[in-house]
């Protein structure tokens, strides 16, 4: 999920609802803001993984196999 959505919703946002729905979600953030808290203390939002922006296409597939993977 993107952190950051001009004029809509943004990843941190919609971690929450979908945490609602579902405890068990699994969601990656990724942002150009590598300051970020979120980014940093991804997990405490409710985060599985993340990924900085610009990233390469085998970034994303670690993190998307640690999510996978991931208990």
């Amino acid at each position: 999920m993107d952190l950051t959505i001009p004029g809509g919703m943004g990843g941190k946002e919609a971690i929450k609802h979908l945490l609602e729905l579902d405890p068990q979600a699994r969601a990656i953030v990724s942002s150009g803001y590598s300051n970020d808290p979120v980014m940093a203390e991804f997990r405490s939002y409710g985060f599985r993984g993340v990924v900085a922006k610009p990233y390469e296409i085998g970034e994303l597939a670690r993190a998307l196999r640690e999510v996978i993977e991931s208990d």
